[in-house]
């Protein structure tokens, strides 16, 4: 039987062993986060077959899609009524948390007919977020429009609350250019209230930019609920490749998952070298094998 002294000398060792392993591989657990892709990736099929691109999407082992693309005059998607297309994701087993709607109307003009539209899409897809894909230039040319940009997600968040959804921000790299010593980002991430806006981070324009998607994590904890894993190849900076075969460590990153709040992951793909259908299923494989194990 195991006496006292032998069960503190073993306990001991225990910890000195512990002792030697990083924070990450003390608490690592299997990852909850579900393979998403945003829609915007198969830009160039999409309209062409809307049918046989989500059934391939769902073939190629997505279960969550981040839509763009909405038309908010007609309330439809590539011609499909917003019903219709919820419907659709839901017979090939995928759910739809957000998507990217154009609000300039709303944000910089007060008009609410466009932002009325997009929360009864986002409310008929079943998605809780609506997320502002980008700002215009002029509204990135002096401090005091960052202010301005910050308060506007704010006022549309209030706006959207009693819908149930809430609003993002998707960034590219321009948000982070440098004027009179601030950048829009670190503006908006400071302005806006963290319990009515939310971030997705687009992990490769947050590099492409000179930032470090880690160090943003960890001095802005639990505001991106959302990421863009998107790769950087190696050779050229500016075009994208398959996850997994370029240049960011998102092993390393995917360490910060529960201090970043994340929610929802969407692999997204801006060019190809191959294939679409092949690219998408290859990045979809190494994130469900590789990075939420």
């Amino acid at each position: 039987m195991t006496n006292r002294r032998d069960f503190l000398k073993q306990t001991g060792l225990l910890s000195a062993g512990l002792m030697t392993l990083s924070p990450s591989a003390l608490f690592a657990a299997k990852s909850n986060l579900k393979v998403g892709l945003q829609l915007y990736t198969l830009r160039d099929y999409i309209g062409k077959d809307v049918k046989g691109v989500i059934e391939k999407i769902a073939k190629a082992g997505y279960t969550e899609l981040e839509t763009y693309g909405y038309d908010w005059s007609k309330k439809t998607y590539f011609g499909m009524p917003s019903k219709d297309f919820g419907a659709l994701l839901k017979d090939n087993g995928i759910k739809s948390p957000s998507g990217h709607y154009g609000q300039d109307r709303f944000m910089y003009d007060g008009k609410d007919d466009e932002l009325s539209s997009c929360i009864e899409a986002a409310n008929a897809l079943g998605q809780d977020t609506i997320v502002i894909p980008a700002t215009g230039d002029k509204f990135r040319k002096k401090p005091e429009d960052y202010k301005y940009l910050a308060e506007a997600l704010n006022k549309t968040a209030k706006f959207t609350k009693p819908s149930g959804v809430k609003i993002g921000y998707h960034n590219h790299d321009f948000e982070f250019k440098q004027i009179d010593g601030s950048a829009v980002y670190d503006t908006m991430l400071k302005e806006t209230d963290p319990k009515l806006v939310t971030f997705e981070m687009d992990i490769y324009w947050v590099v492409r930019a000179g930032r470090d998607p880690i160090k943003m994590i960890e001095e802005n904890p639990g505001r991106f609920s959302m990421w863009h894993v998107k790769d950087m190849d190696k050779n050229k900076r500016e075009l994208n490749t398959e996850v997994g075969t370029g240049s960011i460590d998102f092993k390393k990153i995917f360490e910060f998952q529960k201090k970043s709040g994340v929610k929802h992951i969407f692999m997204e793909q801006e060019n190809f070298s191959m294939d679409g259908f092949e690219s998408i299923t290859q990045s979809a494989n190494y994130i469900k094998d590789t990075l939420l194990k």
